[in-house]
Parts: C-alpha cells; sequence; structure tokens
C-alpha cells in the first residue's frame, strides 16, 4: 500500500457519508466558507486605507480657510 487509489478514497466517502450523513457534511462545509471569507475579509482590513490625493487648489483652499477661522478682529481704538 504506497498511495491512497480512488477506490481507497471512494471508500472512506461512503464512510464519512454514513457516519454525518449528507446534509451535516453540507454544514459544515459552508461553516468553512464562512470562516475562510471572515478571515479573508480579517486580513483586508488590517491593511491601512489610502485617502484619495485632493488636488492642489483645494488644499490651498482649505489652508486659507483654516487660517482665516482662528484669526479674530481687534476693532480699531484710538487711545486719546
Amino acid at each position: 500500500m504506497d498511495t491512497i487509489g480512488v477506490p481507497e478514497l471512494l471508500l472512506i466517502l461512503v464512510i464519512v457519508l454514513l457516519l454525518f450523513g449528507v446534509g451535516r457534511i453540507g454544514k459544515i462545509g459552508g461553516e468553512i466558507g464562512q470562516g475562510i471569507k471572515a478571515f479573508r475579509d480579517g486580513l483586508k482590513s488590517d491593511e491601512p486605507e489610502q485617502k484619495p490625493a485632493q488636488k492642489p487648489a483645494e488644499n490651498v483652499m482649505q489652508s486659507s480657510q483654516s487660517t482665516t477661522d482662528h484669526v479674530s478682529v481687534k476693532e480699531d481704538t484710538q487711545v486719546k
């Protein structure tokens, strides 16, 4: 017995079907598939998301607005 051939695989399949049944094997397969999908999604969510680059004009406008938001305007008062 060097390798497992087709007859041996069929015998193993029949034994597994008798032990677990068709419905249970399908349920186990579905759960394994969901686990693999969740694992892949977890790997993708660990990667840092890149923000789309803004146009240079938008950067200038945002920086000028942010500086003017914090500037307070004092009224001219004359000291006599």
